[in-house]
C-alpha cells in the first residue's frame, strides 16, 4: 500500500500547476455530482425534462477573468458549463458554482431562454443567485456586506447585476432596467 501511495504522490508531483488544478477541479466536480444535494437535484430535474448532460457538458479550464464558471451555448446551440479551475479553491465553492450554473442550464432547458434578452438573463441570474447558496449569510460576511434588513434580496440583486453585466447585450442601462423590471419589490 505504501508503494502505491509513493507512486501516486510522485505522479502528482510531476504534474504542472495547471494539470494539478485541472485534476483537482475534475475530482471536485465528480464529488459534487454525487454528493451535493443541490447539484444532484438539478441534474435529476433536467433529466426529467429530457435534457441529458452529454459528455463534455462540463469543462474545467483556467479563466482570465475573476469568475468561477459560466453557462454557455456552443455554436450548435448545445448547452454547457465552464468551471474555472484556477478560481475554485475548495469543494464548498465548487458545489455552489455548479449549482449556480446548473440553475441556468435548467432554466434554458425548461424555457429555451434567449440570453440576449436582458429580462430573460436577469430572471435566470436572480434565480441562480437566490437558490445556489451565493447569498448565504456566511459568504456575505466574507464580502463585508452586513445589512440585516433584506440582506438576501440585496445580495441577490447585486450578484445578478454582476453576472448580467458580463453579457455584452445587457451592460449599462439595459442591465439596470431589466433588474428593476423583474425585481420591483426589492
Amino acid at each position: 500500500m505504501e508503494t502505491l501511495k509513493k507512486r501516486f504522490n510522485t505522479a502528482t508531483r510531476n504534474l504542472s500547476e495547471e494539470e494539478e488544478r485541472h485534476y483537482k477541479c475534475e475530482n471536485m466536480r465528480e464529488k459534487a455530482l454525487t454528493k451535493c444535494s443541490r447539484v444532484t437535484f438539478l441534474v435529476d430535474a433536467m433529466e426529467k425534462l429530457g435534457c441529458k448532460m452529454e459528455t463534455g457538458f462540463f469543462s474545467s479550464v483556467d479563466c482570465e477573468d475573476k469568475i468561477n464558471g459560466g453557462f454557455h451555448l456552443d455554436d450548435e446551440g448545445k448547452p454547457g458549463v465552464v468551471l474555472c479551475q484556477n478560481h475554485i479553491p475548495d469543494q464548498e465553492w465548487m458545489d455552489r458554482t455548479m449549482a449556480h450554473e446548473l440553475i441556468h442550464a435548467f432554466d434554458h432547458c425548461r424555457n429555451k431562454i434567449d440570453w440576449n434578452k436582458c429580462e430573460h438573463h436577469a430572471c435566470s441570474e436572480v434565480r441562480a443567485a437566490a437558490l445556489s447558496g451565493d447569498c448565504n449569510w456566511k459568504y456575505e460576511l466574507f464580502r463585508k456586506n452586513y445589512n440585516i434588513n433584506k440582506q438576501h434580496q440585496l445580495c441577490t440583486r447585486r450578484r445578478a447585476k454582476l453576472s448580467i453585466e458580463q453579457n455584452e447585450a445587457c451592460n449599462g442601462k439595459a442591465c439596470t432596467i431589466s433588474l428593476i423590471a423583474i425585481t420591483p419589490a426589492l
